[in-house]
């Protein structure tokens, strides 16, 4: 696909991610990408008109309206309630469109279902949008993996309005979810978990342990009633340890070269580095300490951005995504499965979901 042939875009949906889906097309579009934003799709007829201004194309209330419109598509983002993912994905891949539809990719394991049968039957490509897969942390830290045997996650944000048709297992756990499972990628043994709402209807914190049948242990919490923002995942395998800072696309990697044998002064030593690796210290070795402390060079970059180039190199080549309809379907069971534990924990404790 050359710049005088390029791939014809929709994004449907103008909420906070549609709105960014439509910058970064029309920057790659202004940039001389092989690709073109065509129409914008919402049935709210004033923020589609707004968002359409914005991008300068047309709008149109429903797909079946952009599809007549605009004479053919190539691909398009779904950035709809999840509610809706699976009606708006599956008319899209129905006319032959390949789609980028936002996590979660649906709101049952039916619906996900549906969806890549529909995609595998006319042989379109679903990517799902978890964007911290494509944070420059996240792939500098994959070079290092070795047998992760522990993980703990936190995933905090403040309040807002934004994504209250689902909880927060599934409107922020499920990045993380998404990442382990990639990392690990082993089978789950046991799901525990507990959550509570706290502002909203649906659980608005959580704190969960997965525990894999290779032995590793994930603890996650997320939490969208805090008073600070934080998203860091930290994780320990043989003889090391990383920490990833999403937000700063950060990786800290302190790698214990004299583990065996060390006496409690050294281990408490130990202890005060990893209290002090929060901070992101610069690079400096610990020998002292049998310690060898890194700061790991990421080359920064938006994940945004990174996930749709990956979305639109998928289209082009026909290859299978970064993070395929698969991908997105096993993240979506596990946080079902998560649900479902924190649902019998309220019941055991008599509490009131």
């Amino acid at each position: 696909m050359t710049a005088a042939n390029p791939l014809r875009i929709a994004v449907v949906g103008t909420g906070i991610f549609g709105r960014n889906h439509l910058r970064v097309y029309k920057e790659l579009e202004q940039a001389g990408e092989a690709v073109q934003l065509v129409a914008v799709v919402d049935p709210n007829d004033a923020a589609a008109a707004e968002a359409a201004a914005k991008a300068g194309v047309p709008a149109f209330r429903s797909v079946a309206e952009c599809l007549a419109g605009v004479g053919g598509l190539d691909a398009a983002s779904v950035c709809v309630p999840t509610v809706h993912h699976r009606a708006v994905a599956e008319e899209l891949i129905s006319a032959g469109v390949d789609v980028l539809i936002e996590k979660p990719l649906a709101s049952s394991l039916e619906d996900a279902d549906s969806i890549l049968r529909l995609a595998a039957e006319h042989q379109r490509i679903v990517q799902v949008g978890h964007l911290e897969r494509f944070n420059p942390a996240v792939t500098a830290a994959r070079k290092h993996l070795n047998t992760p045997m522990f993980f703990e996650s936190h995933r905090l944000s403040i309040f807002t309005p934004r994504s209250l048709d689902v909880d927060v297992v599934l409107d922020l756990m499920i990045h993380d979810l998404d990442i382990v499972l990639s990392l690990v990628g082993s089978p789950i043994r046991e799901v525990r978990a507990v959550g509570l709402p706290v502002l909203s209807p649906k659980v608005d914190i959580a704190n969960v342990r997965v525990e894999f049948e290779t032995g590793c242990v994930a603890n996650f919490t997320a939490s969208r009633v805090s008073t600070e923002r934080v998203r860091k995942l930290r994780f320990f395998q043989p003889h090391q340890y990383l920490s990833i800072d999403f937000a700063r696309q950060d990786l800290l990697m302190i790698d214990v070269t004299a583990a065996a044998g060390m006496d409690p002064a050294k281990l408490a030593a130990m202890a005060q580095m990893l209290q002090a690796s929060q901070q992101f210290p610069s690079a400096g070795g610990h020998p002292s300490a049998g310690l060898s402390l890194s700061k790991v060079p990421v080359e920064p970059g938006e994940p945004l951005r990174l996930e749709i180039v990956s979305f639109l190199d998928a289209v082009r080549k026909r290859s299978r995504p970064v993070v395929s309809g698969e991908d997105g379907r096993a993240a979506l069971k596990l946080a079902l499965e998560i649900n479902h534990a924190i649902a019998a924990h309220a019941e055991r404790a008599g509490l009131a979901l």
